[in-house]
């Protein structure tokens, strides 16, 4: 840490960009660098106010609202640069008026925050200059494939209603290790988010937690490894990968829940990145009621470990005797 920088009150009046956003994901956006926790705290004591009134976190902001936000200090760090590149210009799958949505790359986050300065939505932001962009959904880090950004907010709150009814398809591609022996399986969980020691964010199986949802089916199986299709019933955080490896079915190349000794055989091995690919996401158009059906293709690097995986005598889920 390099050093404390303490702002002064500021009154924020909302605009269309804002309205109907809640005022906790307001306050985040607006106060970068401020820890989630100082902000929740400086709303539950009644420091931030809208139009002179206490306010919950999950109250919705409305055109020309006035928010009063306190003095905060923000830590002055260093922090990760995104890649750097000239221009961000990644593959556009789909655009109008209201929507836009991208083939989004491995090893770059969807937006900036926890060490990371830029992620792909203040990227996109700084290329295109558009008066609103927000993200639809969200992607990790090292996922790969399809993501969707809303272009006007109205688009981006019927979206979320879409996603919260469960009317946008989300199909996903994993390769995970061991023989899945099931053609089609559903698998449902309840997931918890927690906090580690590190202060890392992870989520695990435990009883009480959000219900999670998601259908699997067989592509192929391979040496050491299956290749699944995964459909999502919901969207929780690391669902696809939590879920997985609670079935001791960890996803190849998952650096947070996965099979730590065999990441490592299989990076010598070509594959440097987790093997989870958002393949398609298909919905009714939430402006015009067209159907939208959104494909990415696998990544280069992900085809080529397949193919080396389908020519394979021995299965690369062995560490080699020679590693």
């Amino acid at each position: 840490m390099i050093g404390l920088s303490k702002n002064s009150v500021t009154l924020q009046e909302v605009d269309d960009a804002s309205a109907d956003q809640r005022i906790d994901n307001y306050l985040l956006r607006l106060l970068k660098g401020v820890p989630r926790s100082h902000v929740y705290r400086i709303l539950r004591s009644g420091e931030v106010r809208v139009n002179s009134r206490r306010v919950a976190a999950t109250y919705r902001l409305r055109l020309g609202d006035r928010v009063r936000v306190p003095p905060v200090r923000t830590a002055a760090r260093t922090v990760e640069r995104a890649p750097a590149v000239p221009c961000f210009v990644p593959r556009t799958l789909f655009e109008d008026d209201w929507l836009l949505a991208i083939e989004k790359p491995s090893g770059l986050a969807v937006h900036g925050g926890s060490g990371v300065s830029r992620g792909i939505v203040e990227l996109l932001r700084e290329a295109r200059s558009p008066p609103f962009l927000e993200l639809v959904h969200r992607l990790d880090k090292e996922t790969s494939g399809v993501l969707l950004l809303a272009k006007k907010r109205l688009a981006l709150t019927r979206m979320h209603e879409m996603l919260r009814e469960g009317n946008v398809e989300k199909r996903y591609l994993v390769l995970v290790r061991g023989c899945w022996r099931d053609a089609r399986r559903r698998v449902t969980l309840p997931l918890r988010k927690f906090v580690t020691a590190a202060g890392e964010r992870r989520v695990n199986v435990m009883a009480g937690g959000k219900d999670s949802d998601s259908l699997f089916t067989l592509v192929q199986r391979l040496a050491g490894f299956s290749l699944l299709e995964a459909l999502l019933g919901t969207g929780r955080t690391h669902q696809i990968r939590v879920q997985l490896a609670h079935l001791d079915h960890p996803v190849a190349g998952d650096d947070k829940y996965g099979d730590f000794e065999l990441n490592r055989s299989l990076a010598r091995r070509g594959l440097k990145r987790m093997f989870l690919h958002a393949l398609r996401l298909g919905f009714e158009h939430p402006m015009t009621g067209a159907r939208i059906d959104l494909t990415a293709p696998l990544p280069v690097e992900l085809e080529r470990f397949l193919d080396a995986c389908r020519t394979s005598q021995t299965s690369f889920a062995e560490p080699s005797p020679h590693a």
